[in-house]
């Protein structure tokens, strides 16, 4: 039972997160398996990959520190947030060129539902280590559910959104915005460890998370709203070659999408994905080169067509 109960408080609260942040990703939102996988991948792959390189790093320090408090004190504060921000990222880096992952919302969705599988299986792990009576549980449960699956979740989210933003930036962006993003998540990880890791300064790490949380929020409005403008502007050309009706623009890249009434109903599901999607394949098209440019302009046109058989039938579209 008590295994349960660590195992349901453990995946519960981060199976809720992952939805509320897949479903915050209003315009462009990913397939939920693909999110999954993610989140999969920062329970399982990062969690194994994190234990074996901390040991290996650990034996190798207590080769010269010999105080299991001081070496203990070292692991968790400077080891564990280096080491755990590397594993995470991983995933990241290898789903960096999948045409998915096209921008800081998508960096911030997939980063978020990796950082949760991991602290879904770290929190598990700390459940049934330490909860040695009922009102201790209690209380890891209560902080790891409310701050320390959420410094994952925000940390490597912060990765995955300077991926994303460096995504169709030219070469030195592509290396500096990276190396930046993680920089910034193993701080966040490091700062939230070291106030923690002492009683005095517990008190400024749940206000360091509280603040940082309200920070990522932010963000992934500012992501959102951009993605919002892009619909917009994108589909406005679109407009004016009378493929999407003017008075769509508005729909489009609004909760009013979401109504009955506006277009056919056996069609809208249809449209709003191929139009969001022709929106942002012609922003992509703008920022590629080579075989990727050659790969936006051929799905450009597929959608475009695409487009015009739903609302048309024949075409009537200036090409």
């Amino acid at each position: 039972m008590f295994y349960l109960s660590s195992a349901i408080a453990a995946i519960l609260p981060m199976m809720i997160y992952l939805v509320i942040i897949w479903r915050f990703d209003r315009y462009d939102r990913e397939p939920f398996s693909f999110v999954l996988i993610n989140y999969l991948w920062g329970a399982l792959g990062a969690i194994f990959l994190a234990i074996i390189g901390s040991a290996i790093i650990e034996t190798v320090l207590s080769i010269w520190i010999k105080s299991p408090i001081k070496l203990n004190h070292i692991e968790t504060i400077i080891v564990a947030p280096y080491v755990e921000e590397i594993t995470k990222g991983l995933f990241l880096f290898i789903i960096f060129t999948n045409r998915r992952f096209d921008n800081i919302t998508d960096g911030l969705v997939y980063g978020g539902a990796i950082g949760l599988g991991f602290g879904m299986t770290e929190n598990f792990l700390y459940f049934i280590t330490f909860g040695t009576n009922f009102s201790e549980w209690l209380i890891i449960v209560v902080i790891r559910t409310l701050f320390s699956g959420v410094m994952h979740c925000v940390a490597t989210a912060t990765f995955g959104a300077f991926l994303g933003f460096s995504k169709f930036k030219g070469t030195p962006y592509k290396v500096a915005l990276p190396i930046l993003g993680l920089a910034i998540a193993i701080f966040i990880h490091f700062a939230w460890n070291l106030s923690v890791s002492f009683q005095s300064t517990a008190p400024l790490g749940f206000l360091f998370m509280f603040i940082t949380v309200l920070i990522f929020i932010t963000i992934f409005s500012f992501a959102i709203l951009s993605e919002k403008k892009i619909i917009y502007n994108e589909l406005f050309e679109e407009s004016a070659k009378g493929l999407i009706p003017f008075e769509h623009l508005a729909i489009l890249n609004s909760s009013k999408r979401n109504r009955n009434g506006w277009v056919d109903e056996s069609i809208r599901k249809l449209y709003i994905s191929a139009a969001t999607t022709l929106a942002f394949r012609k922003m992509e098209l703008k920022n590629s080169s080579g075989s990727s440019k050659i790969f936006y302009e051929k799905d450009i046109e597929y959608y475009r067509q695409f487009i015009a058989n739903l609302l048309y039938k024949p075409i009537d579209f200036i090409s």
